[in-house]
């Protein structure tokens, strides 16, 4: 094993224990089939199901269905949740759609494009290692039950909400986020098509306006699932209103946008016109001039 490989392995205790703690917090005041409550039974299945997919992956070393697991993790375990509690409200119900409409539009957009690239390549230095390989799909679990941590909370918890100002606020900013989302990647594919564009960076449309548009839409659209669920929350259940934050950071300093400005600088740094661009461009908040 190497010493990258033996790092990752002391890692993995620490991710999983993140996890067991963010089910407790959640579980608190949860409602309960069988005795388990439904919250820490929706984290312990967002966990299994990545690990499930992880056996199949590192055999073959694929990163394939790595978003379209991610993806599919969202949709089974909501749709679980509308059916296990005894009786899910409006709100519930619609936390549960746009967590759907969400998470299969972009799994299905994440795959079509792996599958046109014939591979991603931020997996590659991953792959070989039992552990770093295990690590990343770990850390999709995470990254799953903390995002729909607020709305899992909201759909498990023991007393009916009907919708209010909250909700509506949130719906709108869900929709602004979820067009914000959808718009950017689309423009990007197309120009990426594009064989005029070949070896060019985009910046036009919302991409004039923000470096990341798509990763501004993803934050705005879970802000807006947490404003949907706050009525809700009680007690130890109100850390799950950190859904937004743990985006945020994840995207903004860990795997998101600092590996994509670094593989762009790489490729276009010193160029007038590239650098004029970062100058000139917002990170992430759009500009409104």
């Amino acid at each position: 094993m190497s010493q990258a490989d033996r790092q990752a392995a002391r890692f993995f205790p620490l991710i999983v224990a993140v996890g067991l703690a963010l089910a407790w917090t959640g579980s608190q005041g949860s409602v309960k089939v069988a005795g388990v409550p439904l919250f820490g039974l929706a984290v312990g299945l967002a966990y299994l199901i990545q690990w499930m997919a992880f056996l199949p992956a590192f055999r073959f070393q694929t990163e394939k269905f790595f978003d379209l697991t991610g993806s599919f993790t969202y949709i089974a375990i909501t749709l679980l949740l509308v059916f296990l509690s005894p009786a899910p409200d409006t709100r519930s119900l619609l936390l549960a759609a746009l967590i759907v409409i969400w998470a299969a539009r972009l799994g299905s957009f994440l795959f079509l494009r792996i599958r046109r690239a014939g591979k991603d390549d931020r997996f590659d230095a991953l792959k070989p290692f039992f552990w770093r390989f295990l690590n990343v799909w770990t850390l999709q679990g995470l990254w799953v039950s903390f995002t729909a941590g607020a709305a899992w909370a909201a759909m498990t918890a023991p007393v009916s909400s009907p919708l209010d100002g909250w909700a509506f606020a949130g719906f709108f900013l869900w929709g602004l986020g979820f067009l914000f989302e959808v718009v950017a990647d689309e423009q990007k594919r197309r120009f990426q098509a594009d064989p005029a564009n070949r070896g060019k960076f985009i910046q036009s449309g919302l991409w004039r306006l923000s470096r990341h548009p798509n990763y501004f839409g993803e934050i705005l659209l879970w802000a807006g699932i947490v404003l949907i669920a706050v009525p809700t929350l009680s007690g130890w259940r109100w850390l799950t209103l950190l859904s937004p934050f743990f985006v945020a950071v994840l995207l903004t300093r860990i795997s998101g946008i600092p590996l994509l400005e670094q593989k762009a600088d790489a490729r276009w740094g010193g160029q007038p016109e590239y650098e004029a661009y970062k100058r000139e461009t917002p990170v992430l908040f759009p500009r409104l001039w």
